[in-house]
């Protein structure tokens, strides 16, 4: 058992390294360069389409901002406070500035997703929609294609499964309770069952409640972090200016050589590209179901989640450490790192944190399971979505009590299975993107005056 552990581990860190990196990072640069900057020079007109509600010729499903919340609420989780940790452990404080380039290149990734997810999706006979990759590679690129449709749904059902989620919160809050983990396997249980009872009651509420909930949880969460994160910094302001001065210095600094440069470049936007789930294609499952009839309007609501995620969250994360927290280099566990920022720098800021991160993993959890019906739904129908729903609830009671090298090992694996199929979708039809960029943006010259340039070329 050990040696098939060690098997599957060693497969998935290689899938998931430069592979994964390349697929992200590389892909989602080139989306960027070729839509002629769209992330970029859209993102006024991105503000704009948050605030628009839904037409009386757009019934049911959700609108564009709760599809944007519930893909934020699953995409601001435990990454965006251990990983950004191990990034500046690992990589310096110039790990920050290139996750500030992956978001921007991000931004364009989750743009794509965002119209094609509203221009490929499937509209039941009640009105229903369905979106995700599975419905974009299936009637964008053909029925010749459904293979691949299918396994990106396979892998989908697998990759969204809470399990770092589910263990990490249990250790924080095991660890909040002042018991010993590894010898306490009962309260490890209670908190297991505690956490999917509360996952269960909005997850079994279907795709509305998780958005209504999504819509009140995360502005709260991300405005609660946000001032802790404030409190850091005006308690620290003599250190800001060398903060700032550091990260775009080691960014670029050249004195460990071209090597080292290209480490930490890859370091930093490798974690933002796992942040914020870019090229993925869980996103494209949320946006598909807006009741948004008009694809580039969704596009340019679903690209101001890496913005949210890996440029705001993360920011956030990262200055509450470089202030307030002895970072010993190459530190691999990020959660304490960050409880020890957090508390050396706010009275009881320790504890504080773990309600945001109790927060933050709950919010990936109700959205994930989403992810996860969803593709479930695709492969067996709507009582396989009802299967898999009970399934994952079950499943974070598991992932609460038991080892899980050899399952994380398998998720990692997944979720890169998931970023393959999507981001060859996305490259492939990309043309389709900036077509539609471009008419509709030559039909809206009243609103959008100063854009008549083409968006996309």
């Amino acid at each position: 058992m050990d040696k098939a552990t060690q098997i599957l581990t060693e497969i998935a860190d290689t899938v998931c390294g430069y592979p994964l990196f390349i697929a992200l990072i590389g892909g989602g640069l080139w989306l960027l360069l070729s839509s002629g900057l769209v992330s970029l020079r859209r993102l006024p007109d991105a503000l704009r389409a948050l605030r628009r509600k839904p037409g009386a010729n757009e019934p049911g499903g959700i609108s564009s901002a709760q599809a944007l919340m519930s893909v934020v609420a699953a995409t601001v989780g435990m990454g965006n406070i251990a990983g950004v940790a191990i990034a500046i452990a690992m990589g310096g404080a110039g790990a920050v500035f290139w996750m500030w380039v992956s978001a921007a290149v991000g931004m364009c990734t989750k743009y794509h997703e965002g119209v094609l997810a509203v221009k490929f999706r499937k509209t039941d006979a009640d009105g229903t929609h369905r979106g995700g990759t599975m419905h974009i590679i299936e009637r964008g690129l053909g029925a010749a294609w459904r293979p691949l449709a299918v396994c990106f749904a396979v892998a989908g059902m697998f990759g969204t499964l809470c399990i770092m989620n589910a263990n990490q919160l249990t250790e924080a809050l095991a660890s909040a309770a002042g018991r010993i983990i590894a010898d306490d396997m009962t309260l490890r249980l209670c908190i297991g069952i505690a956490i999917a009872a509360t996952v269960g009651l909005v997850v079994l509420g279907g795709v509305k409640r998780i958005a209504n909930v999504a819509t009140v949880m995360v502005p709260f969460m991300v405005t609660a972090y946000f001032a802790m994160v404030f409190y850091i910094i005006v308690t620290h302001i003599d250190g800001v200016p060398g903060v700032i001065s550091s990260i775009f210095h080691d960014a670029f600094s050249l004195e460990a050589g071209w090597g080292a440069l290209a480490g930490v470049a890859i370091i930093g936007a490798r974690r933002a590209a796992l942040v914020n789930d870019a090229g993925v294609g869980t996103a494209s499952i949320m946006h598909g179901t807006s009741a948004n009839r008009e694809p580039v309007t969704e596009g340019l609501v679903a690209m101001l989640g890496p913005a949210i995620d890996s440029g705001f969250v993360c920011t956030l994360t990262a200055f509450a450490i470089l202030l307030g927290a002895e970072i010993t280099p190459g530190e691999t566990q990020g959660l304490t790192l960050a409880m020890s920022a957090f508390g050396s720098a706010i009275p009881a800021g320790e504890y504080m944190l773990t309600a945001i991160v109790t927060c933050f993993a709950l919010s990936s959890m109700f959205t994930y399971s989403f992810y996860g019906s969803s593709c479930a739904a695709y492969l067996f129908g709507e009582r396989g979505r009802r299967f898999y729903t009970y399934a994952f609830i079950a499943s974070l009671v598991v992932f609460a009590v038991v080892p899980l090298s050899a399952a994380v090992a398998m998720c990692d694996l997944f979720y890169a299975l998931m970023a393959f199929p999507t981001m060859f979708t996305l490259l492939r039809l990309r043309e389709t993107v900036s077509r539609a960029t471009e008419q509709y943006f030559s039909n809206n010259t009243t609103e959008y005056a100063d854009t008549r340039r083409t968006p996309c070329t």
